[in-house]
This record gives C-alpha cells, sequence and structure tokens, in this order.
C-alpha cells in the first residue's frame, strides 16, 4: 500500500455521514421537541428517526476510529505516528472548544478528540482486528446495559418529558450566547464525555477493527461478510428504528430514557447495514450516485463546521430567529437543501484545489509545513 493511496469507501461514507447528521442535528438547531410534532412534521419526525437518527452518526465515530489507526499505519514508524495523532487529537480537542463557544454547543469534535486520547497508548501496541473488535462490543453491550439499567430504574414513573429545547434556547447577543457556552463548557464538556465515553470508545474500536483488517481498503474480499453486516443489520436495525420513531412521540419521562439505547443500538444496526450496502456496490465496481458523496466526505470537516454557522444563523436571535418557529418538516426540508448545496459545492471545490480550508489546516497542523494532500482514486 503506497502512501498517497486514498481508498473511495472511507470518503464515501464520511460524506453520506456528514450531510445526513445535519437532518438530526436540525432538532437541535431549531429547537422543537419530538414528542409535540403533528400531522406532516409528525411524518417527517418519524421518517428521520427510521431512516436517519443515530445512523450517520454512528457511521462517523466508526470512521473516526479506522482514521486514528490509519495514521499510525501510515507513519514511517510508531513514534512518528504516535506523534501525529496526538498532534491531530490536540487540534481537533481546540477547533471543536471554539466551535462549541463560539458557534454552537452541540459540538461533537472536542467530545470525539478527548475520548480518542483514552485510546492513544494502547493502539501503539498494534492490537489485532479481533483484539478491537472484541473490545468494542464489550464496551458497547456494557454502555447499553447502563444505559438499559437508567430506563428500569428511573423510568418507573410517567412524569412529562423533560423539554431540553426549552431548557438550553439561545437568547440575546452574539456576545452573551458566547459568553454563556464558555461558561459552561468545561463542565458540559467533561459530562458529556462522562456519559459517551464508553458508547464512542466501542465505536472507535469497531472502525479500528475494520481499518485493521482491511474492509475499508480492500471491500471486495470481504463481500460474504458485508452481505451478512447489511442484511443483519437491517433485520435487527429495522424494528428498533420503529420502536425508536414510536418513543419520539411519546411524552413521557419513562420514554426519553428508554429513547436513548434504542437510538444508539439501531443507529449503529442500521448505520452498519448502510456501510455495508455501499461497501458492496464500490467493491462491485458500481457506486452510482454513491460517487458523489466522496467529495463532501473529503471536506468533512469544512461541511460540519459550516452546516453550524448557517443554521445557527437562520434559528439563533442574531440571525433570522426561528427557534422554535418551524417544525420538523420544514427542518427536513431545510437540511435537505443544505446537504443537496454542500454536495455541489464540494465537487466544485475539489476541482479547483484539492483539499477544503478546515482540512488543509488541520493537515499542516499534524504533517507540518510541507505536508502535501493525499491524492484520491476514482471510485
Amino acid at each position: 500500500m503506497l502512501p498517497a493511496e486514498r481508498w473511495p469507501l472511507p470518503d464515501v461514507l464520511r460524506g453520506g455521514a456528514i450531510l445526513g447528521i445535519l437532518f438530526v442535528n436540525m432538532q437541535d438547531f431549531a429547537g422543537y421537541d419530538e414528542w409535540t410534532q403533528t400531522g406532516p412534521d409528525r411524518a417527517a419526525q418519524v421518517f428521520i428517526d427510521v431512516l436517519m437518527n443515530g445512523k450517520f452518526v454512528s457511521i462517523f465515530a466508526l470512521l473516526f476510529g479506522a482514521g486514528m489507526l490509519m495514521i499510525l499505519d501510515r507513519a514511517p514508524s510508531r513514534r512518528v505516528g504516535a506523534f501525529r495523532l496526538l498532534r491531530r487529537l490536540l487540534a481537533l480537542l481546540a477547533l471543536g472548544t471554539l466551535h462549541g463557544v463560539l458557534l454552537w454547543h452541540g459540538d461533537v469534535i472536542a467530545l470525539y478528540a478527548l475520548t480518542g486520547l483514552l485510546l492513544l497508548v494502547p493502539l501503539l501496541l498494534r492490537p489485532p482486528a479481533w483484539l478491537l473488535a472484541l473490545a468494542g462490543t464489550g464496551l458497547g453491550l456494557w454502555w447499553l446495559a447502563l444505559r438499559v439499567q437508567d430506563a428500569l430504574v428511573l423510568g418507573a414513573g410517567s412524569t412529562l418529558r423533560w423539554s431540553y429545547a426549552l431548557a438550553s434556547a439561545p437568547s440575546g447577543t452574539y456576545s452573551a450566547l458566547v459568553g454563556n457556552r464558555a461558561g459552561r463548557l468545561p463542565t458540559d464538556l467533561l459530562a458529556d464525555w462522562s456519559y459517551n465515553a464508553l458508547w464512542l470508545l466501542a465505536l472507535f474500536l469497531l472502525g479500528m477493527a475494520a481499518q485493521r483488517a482491511g474492509l475499508l481498503a480492500r471491500p471486495a474480499r470481504f463481500r460474504r461478510l458485508l452481505r451478512g453486516l447489511l442484511l443483519g443489520g437491517a433485520v435487527l436495525g429495522l424494528p428498533l428504528s420503529c420502536l425508536l420513531a414510536w418513543l419520539n412521540t411519546q411524552p413521557t419521562e419513562s420514554a426519553g430514557l428508554w429513547e436513548v439505547p434504542v437510538r444508539m443500538s439501531s443507529g449503529l444496526l442500521l448505520g452498519v447495514a448502510y456501510a455495508a450496502g455501499a461497501a458492496l456496490l464500490i467493491a462491485g465496481g458500481r457506486p452510482g450516485v454513491l460517487r458523489h458523496f466522496a467529495a463532501p466526505g473529503r471536506l468533512a470537516l469544512s461541511n460540519y463546521l459550516g452546516q453550524s454557522l448557517i443554521m445557527t444563523t437562520v434559528f439563533y436571535p442574531y440571525g433570522l430567529n426561528l427557534y422554535r418557529h418551524v417544525g420538523a418538516l420544514t427542518c427536513l426540508l431545510l437540511a435537505l437543501a443544505l446537504t443537496t448545496l454542500q454536495l455541489l459545492v464540494a465537487g466544485w471545490w475539489l476541482r479547483r484545489a484539492s483539499q477544503g480550508p478546515m482540512e488543509w489546516l488541520l493537515r499542516r497542523v499534524v504533517y507540518g509545513r510541507g505536508a502535501r494532500p493525499v491524492q484520491p482514486r476514482s471510485p
């Protein structure tokens, strides 16, 4: 494997994931509560829950883990690889912190980077794929068991579901919002990390197992496995996704607690099915429309930050101030419009430049002044 070789599958998956994540994040940007939606808005919310909620963020987390291992594997030595990975994670931590303070409280970049730092030393031992998969599965099941326990113990009553949108509604000037987010950042980040770290570690490890086994680089060698993942993920994930959609129509606190493990497990199962289906198409030389997702995949960081910039301007007081004024259907259409625009812009940009602005900055930090972008191969 030549260091300059770029595999098509990760870019396609990353592009689909970063665009798909927006459809789910719109609920937070717009501030509507899922269980209050009615009519066409409820239909849009069910569509999002069944096909999108938890799915694309799972794919993105798997790819984040795979990318960590890729940096180590492509380095000339373990020491160089560890140094590069450390710089990348610290840069992402700083960038995510700025994103969370300056643009949107829902940042996940810093959370991913903070969790990734826990794996830096273990990865230097170069564990085999089966060990990574075993560790990831164990951590994931442990985290899900804890969330089920929460639902059983804390959700025995039928009190009204807590509205996060009302509690976190943006108000005041831009500078006031920034000051408020900056003051809450350490507490919020630590709380998010302590709650999600086990699950993220599980997804990172599973993504690393796929990378170490060669699945992302050579999907054609794993057709039987991919067919099994496609079928199994769909058969198990779709019913759970339908259950998620039903839970998100219920106004009780118990439904809100059960929603968490159902969303994560259904998201991983159906997300893996999506990824396996894409891998089979690429392995067969028939990517079709999927090939267009490679461009936004190469500009994933720029696209993610761009989504926050645009949508907070649409919904927050310093912009159009539409927070809690639109429902799920309007958000679905807005997300569709922006993702279409990002697809078009990403293709146009990469015909004129080798990488996005934020990707250039991150690569410069990780590899130094002499960094050269990795050139893609055609899917």
